[in-house]
């Protein structure tokens, strides 16, 4: 992988924004949160010039970015927050859906993780959203937009699973998100919410610009 400053960047602004959970908001902690995936879009747009969607993947984690941003400024940005992570969500479908595997080849495990991660997503929903309260239009809408991504990203043709992969470690940070805010307290929340929200993007992005397809 070239650009490896990038990367590093990204790891070490995750690192220290996962450390310094207890002291959270303080000054700049959202310019941290931001470096994490911000670095990972700006190292997206680097090969663009070789790999089919890198803009597009940088486009989706500018998104993502934003979001990040958006809800460690203020808890009453969380529905922009939301809507940015939407837009992410929305940009990632049509990135996985150019690399799609066509009908005849898509093989049972695919098939099989694309009905448990739809059954998930249902059972999630009706146990989260009548809890919402009046966000349950714009929770139903992100959750669909997030299982879409998921099950997207499992039929894409990639050499590698780790696009798939990443995108359901964000599925299970999301859920947790969700469960924390809506129905009861998550242990170790703040750990296990951003390290599978961030593992789940490296997955995304290294994942796509390691197995994309080539410019031809």
């Amino acid at each position: 992988m070239r650009f490896r400053p990038l990367l590093y960047v990204s790891v070490a602004a995750s690192a220290i924004y996962l450390l310094t959970a207890r002291w959270q908001p303080f000054p700049g902690s959202a310019l941290v949160k931001g470096c994490a995936v911000g670095a990972l879009a700006l190292l997206a747009l680097r090969p663009r010039a070789e790999r089919q969607g890198a803009g597009v993947l940088a486009l989706a984690l500018a998104f993502c970015t934003a979001g990040d941003i958006l809800l460690d400024l203020d808890p009453r940005l969380f529905a922009f927050g939301l809507g940015a992570f939407l837009l992410a969500h929305v940009t990632y479908i049509y990135l996985f859906a150019r690399n799609r595997t066509s009908g005849g080849r898509l093989g049972a495990r695919r098939v099989a993780a694309v009905v448990v991660i739809l059954v998930y997503s249902g059972v999630l929903s009706a146990w989260i959203v009548p809890s919402v309260g009046a966000l349950a239009v714009p929770v139903v809408v992100y959750i669909c937009a997030l299982t879409a991504m998921v099950c997207m990203a499992i039929l894409a043709r990639f050499r590698q699973p780790w696009a798939a992969v990443g995108a359901v470690l964000f599925l299970i940070s999301d859920s947790l998100l969700a469960i924390h805010k809506f129905k009861e307290p998550v242990p170790w929340r703040d750990v296990l919410v951003w390290s599978t929200y961030y593992l789940g993007q490296c997955g995304i992005a290294l994942g796509y610009l390691v197995s994309g397809p080539a410019v031809s």
